[in-house]
C-alpha cells in the first residue's frame, strides 16, 4: 500500500512545487482502487497530445509497465517499478541511454510517474521477512493509478476534438468546391453579377487555408466560404427565381386556390405496401424522441456506475457523463461507437446506456458491439431504454431487501 510521503530527486534534480503537489495527489488514492494498466496506458496514448508527450516518451512508459507484474495496477500492492537504464532501453526497442533519460523525464513533467530515488539514487528493492517487497526505489506508477479517470476523460476530449476537425475540414471542402463550380457556372453561361469579386474573396480565403493550422483559425476560414456561398447563391436566385415564378405563377395560383377542395381520392392511388411503408414513415417521424429518465432512478438502477466518479459519487448528469467516459474507456468501447451514440441518443442517454452495459457487464461479450447495435437501433426509433432499467431496478431489488 502507498504511503503518500513526499519524496525529493536524487542528486542535481531540482524538487519543484509541482512534483510535490503531484505526489500529494497520489496520496489520495481511493482505498482498493484498481485499473487495468493497459487501460490506462491506452487512454494516455489517446491524450499524448494534451499531455504534451511524443512516441518516444510513450514507448518509455510501455516498457516501464512491462516491469509491473500484475495485469491490475491496485492500491493494495507496490506500485514502484526498479529496472536500470539497459533493461529499460532494450524494453523500449533499443532506445539510446542519453533519449531514455529525456523522455523519463517528460514522463514525470507530464504527471505520469514518479521517481522514488534512493539515498544512492539506484533502483531496486529490499525484501521482508515473509518475501514480501518491503521498500522500493525506482519510479512509481501510483500517478497513472490515480489520475485514470482524468485520463480517460482527456483521450475522449481529444477524440472529440479530432472528429470536430474532420468535420470543418469536410465541410470546408465542400463549400470551397460548391463556391468554385458556381462561379465557374454563373461566368461560363453569362450569368449577370460582379462575379469577379467573388473569385477574388475566394483566391484570398484559400490563400488563408494554407496557414490556417488551428480549429479556430480553421472555423474562421468556413465561415467566410459560407458568406460567399450565400452571396453567389442569392445573385443566381435575382436572376433565376423570378424566371421560374413568372412562366409558372398562374398555375401556382391556382393549384393553391383549389388544393383545399380537390377530393382526396383524386390523387394517384397506391398499393397496399406502399400505404403501410408511409404510414410507418409517419409514425417514426411523429414519435417522440428518446428522453432523459430521473437521475435517481438510474443510479438505482445502475449503483456500479458511481465507482468510475470523480470522488465515488454522481449528484449531476454531469458526473454520469463523465463517469460514463471513464467506462467506456474501461470496457473497451471505440470513441467512435460512444461519439455514434451519443449523436444518436444524446449525450445524457448515451451515458446511461454505458451504464446499463456496465451493470450487465457479465452478459455482454462485446460492449463496443453492444452499444453500436443499440445506437443502430435508436436511429430507426427502434429502442428505449426504459424496458433495459425496468430490469435491472427488478434485479437490483431482492439485493436491497436483503440490506434491509
Amino acid at each position: 500500500m502507498q504511503t503518500g510521503n513526499v519524496t525529493t530527486p536524487f542528486g542535481r534534480r531540482p524538487m519543484t512545487l509541482a512534483l510535490v503537489k503531484g505526489q500529494l495527489a497520489t496520496a489520495n488514492i481511493r482505498a482498493g482502487k484498481s485499473v487495468d494498466k493497459w487501460k490506462v496506458y491506452r487512454s494516455a496514448c489517446e491524450a499524448r497530445a494534451a499531455l504534451g508527450l511524443r512516441d518516444r516518451a510513450l514507448a518509455v512508459l510501455n516498457a516501464l509497465l512491462t516491469f509491473y507484474p500484475e495485469q491490475e495496477l491496485s492500491e493494495e500492492s507496490n506500485l514502484i517499478v526498479f529496472p536500470s537504464n539497459t533493461q529499460l532501453a532494450i524494453r523500449a526497442n533499443g532506445i539510446a541511454g542519453t533519449t531514455l533519460r529525456e523522455n523519463l523525464a517528460l514522463l514525470v513533467q507530464a504527471g505520469l510517474i514518479q521517481r522514488n530515488d534512493s539515498p544512492n539514487g539506484k533502483r531496486y528493492a529490499r525484501k521482508g521477512s515473509d518475501g514480501g517487497i518491503e521498500t522500493a526505489y525506482g519510479f512509481s506508477l501510483a500517478p497513472l493509478l490515480a489520475r485514470a479517470e482524468e485520463l480517460a476523460v482527456m483521450a475522449h476530449q481529444v477524440a472529440e476534438e479530432s472528429r470536430r476537425l474532420r468535420v470543418i475540414k469536410e465541410r470546408i471542402t465542400i463549400t470551397r468546391r460548391d463556391v468554385r463550380k458556381i462561379i465557374s457556372a454563373a461566368m461560363e453561361e453569362g450569368a449577370a453579377g460582379n462575379w469577379q469579386s467573388i473569385e477574388d474573396a475566394l483566391v484570398s480565403t484559400i490563400a488563408q487555408l494554407k496557414t490556417a493550422k488551428t480549429t479556430a483559425a480553421l472555423e474562421t476560414c468556413l465561415h467566410e466560404l459560407t458568406l460567399l456561398n450565400k452571396e453567389a447563391v442569392k445573385m443566381l436566385e435575382t436572376q433565376l427565381i423570378p424566371e421560374k415564378f413568372g412562366t409558372n405563377g398562374n398555375e401556382n395560383r391556382h393549384h393553391i386556390q383549389n388544393s383545399k377542395t380537390e377530393s382526396i381520392n383524386e390523387l394517384e392511388p397506391r398499393d397496399e405496401n406502399e400505404r403501410r411503408e408511409g404510414a410507418v414513415q409517419e409514425q417514426r417521424v411523429t414519435s417522440d424522441p428518446i428522453k432523459a429518465f430521473r437521475l435517481g432512478m438510474v443510479l438505482r438502477a445502475c449503483p456500479q456506475i458511481s465507482n468510475y466518479a470523480m470522488g465515488g459519487a454522481i449528484s449531476h448528469w454531469r458526473d454520469l457523463m463523465t463517469a460514463a467516459v471513464v467506462v467506456r474507456t474501461m470496457l473497451g468501447v471505440s470513441p467512435s461507437a460512444y461519439q455514434e451514440a451519443c449523436e444518436a441518443m444524446g449525450p445524457e442517454n448515451a451515458a446511461v446506456a454505458m451504464a446499463c452495459i456496465l451493470e450487465r457487464g457479465g452478459h455482454i461479450n462485446s460492449p463496443g458491439g453492444y452499444l453500436r447495435d443499440l445506437t443502430r437501433r435508436a436511429e430507426k426509433g427502434e429502442f428505449s431504454l426504459g424496458p433495459m432499467l425496468m430490469a435491472l431496478l427488478r434485479t437490483q431489488k431482492p439485493y436491497e431487501r436483503r440490506l434491509a
